[in-house]
């Protein structure tokens, strides 16, 4: 039979539904803007004319894009920094993890101390900086030349994740390792076809975790980055393609270039913000085309790795 629905529990369903709706538009409406604005023209962009769908309609702005040379070699940078940071974090992620789910290991609870220490209290952008860069002079004494390596290597660690994969790991039971060794596994058969298979929900939280801080990076990349145009990631050329050729400044205290903003919209038929909101688009979709494969593991993944029995 099936139960009467009260009262009270109705007005908190629609209340929460209403606030879910909005919320989900609040999230989806700068994307449909972003969509809006690339397809626009020049002069219902400048004036402001853009609310929700394209005024003027020109694919101006995302033929500019699309030829634009440098933009596709930033972006293939990106694809190279997130495929290979990744791998790399994850990889390491999970020897990490497994290593300290173990409780015969000598040193544990200082081990874990640290990690979780380092959630509390960080040295600051300075010295995190100073690390960075002291990454990128070694990798110059080896003879290693592709700056997008100091991104992938210097950049991996993440406590959190760290965590979620340890907890994971803790909750395999240990009865089917011990089944393991006794059928003569060995340390790394035990973590490759066992935990690994058994906690393959949290690796790809994590690695979705990974994979989306990795193509959203920006700041350190810029930093470490900031001379090497050629070696930025996507992030950074729109970036610097904002400061150069709109209204928006760098910072509170720099001015925009007023004369390459002429220029260019004496030479072109599309607004500057047009072409942003165009890479803003392409830049998104890799994201937008990966997430719904991996979305079945996340509730799944957090809540495995994130709750310790």
């Amino acid at each position: 039979m099936k139960r009467k629905t009260e009262k009270s529990e109705l007005i908190f369903r629609i209340v929460a539904y209403f606030f879910l709706i909005i919320f989900a538009l609040m999230c989806v409406y700068p994307l449909i803007y972003a969509l809006a604005a690339a397809f626009s023209s020049a002069d219902a962009v400048n004036k402001g004319s853009v609310i929700l769908w394209p005024v003027g309609i020109s694919g101006s702005a995302f033929k500019a894009v699309l030829t634009d040379n440098m933009f596709w070699i930033n972006y293939s940078n990106t694809m190279f920094v997130t495929f290979f940071g990744t791998i790399w974090a994850l990889g390491y992620s999970v020897l990490g993890a497994y290593a300290l789910s173990k409780k015969r290991l000598l040193g544990r609870r200082g081990f874990n101390f640290f990690l979780v220490f380092t959630m509390w209290f960080s040295a600051g952008i300075i010295p995190q900086f100073e690390n960075y860069m002291a990454t990128k002079d070694i990798f110059a004494d080896i003879g290693i030349t592709d700056l997008k390596w100091t991104v992938v290597l210097a950049m991996g660690m993440n406590a959190t994740n760290i965590i979620l994969l340890r907890n994971a790991f803790e909750g395999v039971p240990s009865e089917i390792e011990e089944a393991a060794r006794i059928d003569g596994a060995t340390e790394l058969q035990i973590l490759t076809k066992v935990y690994i298979p058994m906690s393959k929900a949290t690796i790809a939280t994590v690695a979705l975790f990974f994979g989306i801080s990795r193509w959203n990076g920006y700041f350190w990349a810029y930093k470490v980055l900031q001379n090497e145009p050629a070696s930025w990631p996507v992030q950074v050329y729109i970036r610097d393609y904002i400061g150069k050729f709109t209204e928006i400044s760098r910072g509170p205290d720099a001015k925009p270039d007023v004369e390459a903003i002429e220029n260019w919209s004496a030479s072109h038929d599309y607004a500057a913000t047009s072409a942003v909101y165009s890479m803003v688009v392409c830049a998104v979709i890799p994201i937008l085309a990966i997430y719904p494969f991996i979305q079945k593991y996340f509730a799944k993944g957090v809540n495995m790795g994130g709750v310790k029995e």
